[in-house]
């Protein structure tokens, strides 16, 4: 970004990147975690709590993903306004 704009860009703007890569690999752990889970058959008569836990989790990434999501796509709009010519 900093060679769009010919300057270097607030340290917020980079970071709002970071965290969504983050969370955007947070998620695909979980989505992992809960397939193989899922993959595994479960013994008859144990409860399956641990399956639910996966889903737990992935839906609270999910939850951090989209936030994230919307930060990086308000700093990329304010990037986007220091970088067009008016």
């Amino acid at each position: 970004m900093e060679k769009l704009c010919g300057a270097p860009v607030h340290g917020n703007i980079s970071r709002s990147l970071e965290v969504l890569l983050e969370s955007i690999q947070v998620t695909q752990a979980r989505r992992k975690d809960e397939i193989v889970n899922a993959a595994n058959p479960q013994r008859p008569g144990v409860p399956r709590s641990g399956n639910e836990k996966d889903v737990l989790a992935l839906a609270a990434a999910l939850r951090v993903l989209a936030g994230a999501t919307r930060r990086a796509r308000t700093s990329l709009w304010c990037v986007a306004q220091m970088v067009w010519p008016k």
